[in-house]
């Protein structure tokens, strides 16, 4: 008898789910997201809030995105993410649906129930889909993780450190400032 085939899925699958309903798709395998939580929103907001201040203070051309933002990775129909913090430096990559290729810099705040998808799974899939930095922010575990894809390169952090970005030579965010 034969095994039952598997189910692959696309991105027209993501958008026929219900409305509210928050998914993610990776090789076309749907991953279903929980609300956030308060802390997991205030350190979204927090650092969005010091990234986009910095670019508009230098006038920069890079674009962030907040979660929910549709980021089509690898430019096809079987693979669509919604980081917590999108930056996208090419505006060629971006439509009025969101981004289609790799952003330049994404960060994933870590949930209990994210935590095999952030370290695991997004990390193999933005690493060759050619994300050039990722962070994993886990205040859970009290670790910043800072993946440089350029230059392979990784670092651990506390909310105790200062973290110098990748993208920008002169931007530092100071972890001690956000309150948990």
């Amino acid at each position: 008898m034969p095994l039952p085939k598997e189910q692959i899925y696309t991105t027209d699958d993501i958008y026929k789910l219900p409305e509210g309903t928050r998914a993610e798709l990776i090789d076309g395998h749907i991953y279903y997201m929980a609300p956030p939580s308060r802390l997991h929103q205030e350190i979204t907001g927090t650092l969005y809030r010091k990234i986009a201040d910095y670019i508009d203070s230098k006038k920069g051309s890079c674009k962030i995105y907040i979660a929910p933002f549709a980021v089509f990775l690898n430019e096809n129909d079987k693979n669509y993410v919604e980081p917590d913090i999108s930056i996208i430096c090419d505006k060629n990559k971006l439509t009025d649906n969101g981004c289609t290729g790799a952003p330049d810099w994404i960060m994933e705040i870590v949930s209990p129930g994210s935590r095999r998808m952030d370290y695991s799974i997004k990390l193999f899939k933005y690493r060759s889909a050619g994300v050039r930095e990722y962070w994993i922010v886990d205040p859970i575990k009290n670790r910043i993780t800072v993946w440089n894809f350029e230059t392979d390169d990784n670092n651990e952090f506390t909310f105790s450190d200062q973290v110098k970005a990748g993208l920008y030579s002169d931007l530092v965010i100071d972890f001690s400032q956000i309150q948990l």
